[in-house]
């Protein structure tokens, strides 16, 4: 078995690991990123990304080719196909992060494995699975491709509930399709989808008791095939976009039992210093609680356990210390 040495080893080259990784390579920092796959994360399937600031339009697998480069043009090594699957706390302090049969260790880790979207896993999910073939997980990142077209959303929490309204300020038209004959959202919002529906002339559709069977067309999406769940009845509902609003997932099962995670998995941290309760382990992005799941939050989250990686580094005892604006931003 092979140990490896660092002063920061970051789990997850997607933008909050690669964002992280150009803070501590800038600050001279050895710094290594492990990826279980290629680098990228859920940003690297999107085609088009119009709402990261300061760029028009940029395809995911291009801001990560940059950002990839820009990482290790000041340093910092990553490693791909490299699945983590243990982390412990050494003795002396620092920590241990096992990939196979080799293991690194460093003074600091920060965990940014991001998560991944819970799918309906019907026929045609995969084969449309981007806003330009008509799939879609995220309408505040995708809802202005679909302007002027139906869309069929599919769930029943705050995010379906949410994300459809969101959607509805640009399609001709939406169709809500939920499998019980009541939501799990808010009292609030449902109060709020409820009048939207009512209004004279509304672009919204609610069907309950329904499920989404299959997703259809050719070259992009054209139908879905629904089917009411008390009756078994099914029938093809003509859509240009589907919008999956059934939850997430995030990439930290191999956490379970090391660090306190929430009952959906994600990574319970301070989500001011993203500091979790190990010292000298930090949480960024979409896998730890709180998180906006966006790509700019993301980036953010990155840049941010950098810094807290400094003040960590000169002050081991700051880690118990409580949240406060004394000492911002630490002098970086």
């Amino acid at each position: 078995m092979a140990e490896m040495v660092y002063d920061v080893v970051i789990v997850g080259a997607g933008p909050a690991g690669l964002a992280a990784a150009l803070y501590t390579a800038r600050a001279r920092l050895r710094t290594l990123v492990l990826e279980r796959l290629i680098p990228g994360g859920q940003i690297y399937n999107t085609d088009r990304i119009e709402n990261y600031p300061g760029i028009v339009r940029v395809d995911g697998p291009s801001l990560i080719e940059q950002m990839q480069k820009q990482v290790e043009s000041f340093g910092a090594e990553l490693r791909t196909t490299c699945e983590v699957t243990a982390l412990e706390k050494l003795a002396d302090g620092r920590l241990a992060v096992q990939c196979g049969p080799d293991r690194f260790v460093g003074r600091a880790v920060v965990l940014a494995m991001g998560s991944h979207y819970r799918k309906l896993g019907v026929p045609g999910e995969d084969e449309f699975r981007n806003a330009g073939a008509g799939v879609s997980y995220c309408g505040t990142c995708d809802a202005p491709f679909f302007r002027d077209k139906e869309v069929v959303t599919i769930g029943g929490g705050n995010t379906a509930v949410e994300e459809t309204l969101h959607l509805l300020k640009y399609v001709k038209k939406a169709t809500l399709i939920h499998r019980r004959d009541q939501f799990r959202a808010e009292k609030v919002l449902v109060e709020e989808l409820g009048a939207k529906a009512q209004e004279p002339g509304s672009n919204l559709v609610i069907k309950y008791d329904a499920v989404v069977t299959a997703i259809q067309g050719q070259g992009h999406v054209q139908s879905v095939q629904i089917k009411n769940v008390k009756t078994n009845q099914l029938i093809e509902y003509p859509c240009d976009g589907v919008f999956i609003f059934v939850g997430m997932m995030p990439n930290t099962g191999f956490l379970k039992g090391t660090l306190e995670l929430t009952d959906q998995g994600f990574i319970v941290c301070d989500c001011a210093y993203l500091r979790t309760p190990m010292p000298g382990v930090f949480a960024a992005g979409d896998c730890r609680i709180g998180a906006a799941m966006q790509l700019a939050t993301a980036t953010g989250d990155g840049v941010n356990a950098a810094m807290m990686i400094k003040q960590y580094f000169r002050d081991p005892a700051w880690w118990n210390k409580p949240v406060t604006d004394a000492g911002q931003p630490f002098g970086w």
